[in-house]
């Protein structure tokens, strides 16, 4: 791998790619955010949507599923973030502010919000933060879910990165999430995954 300073594309293998505006030197880790809902986290099922804004230290809950995929590709799991879906909807500024605030002291380059698997609460959720985060700083958000989240993936797809997932118990969750982390450290296009 070979990073061009002047240029926006590495050489990889003879091949040139396109570079993600974040990409880093090789052997720096990319900072990363996660955002989960309150039961990947680990902090309850669905009745406990109205869980409030926290914060753990490195990666927790359904982080375990993807923890070698982020490894391998140089991601780092700063903390994880974590808000009921009925909490986020009532307090949706200040969450917000908050998670801006995070990703500026922390200046994580990555918010990697998901699997939201088919759970509309948590796309939703998802989805409304992805997009302040992007309007708002310089991180780059990802949110991961099932295509069951018509609504969501309708009325965000055109304005962040929705990258395609199985639903709870469906087929195909461990490839689908490590391509969401090739296509966030680059190494895969987003376009193979993306929802058009």
């Amino acid at each position: 791998l070979q990073k061009h300073k002047s240029q926006d594309f590495i050489t990889l293998g003879g091949m040139q790619k396109t570079l993600p505006p974040f990409c880093i030197e090789r052997g720096e880790q990319m900072r990363t955010l996660l955002l989960f809902d309150q039961v990947q986290a680990g902090y309850g099922g669905k009745e406990r949507g109205d869980t409030e804004l926290g914060l753990e230290k490195g990666g927790v809950g359904s982080y375990l599923m993807f923890k070698e995929d982020f490894e391998k590709a140089g991601l780092t799991a700063l903390a994880t973030i974590y808000c009921g879906p009925d909490y986020f909807q009532a307090h949706k500024e200040e969450v917000i502010h908050k998670i801006k605030n995070l990703i500026l002291k922390t200046k994580a380059e990555v918010l990697f919000a998901g699997p939201c698997f088919n759970y509309g609460t948590y796309a939703q959720m998802a989805a409304e933060i992805a997009l302040a985060i992007q309007e708002q700083t310089d991180c780059k958000p990802y949110v991961i879910c099932s295509k069951e989240n018509e609504e969501t993936i309708a009325a965000y797809k055109d304005k962040v990165v929705m990258l395609e997932m199985p639903k709870k118990g469906g087929v195909g969750l461990r490839e689908a999430l490590g391509g969401a982390v090739a296509i966030i450290s680059g190494t895969k296009d987003e376009s193979e995954q993306r929802f058009q």
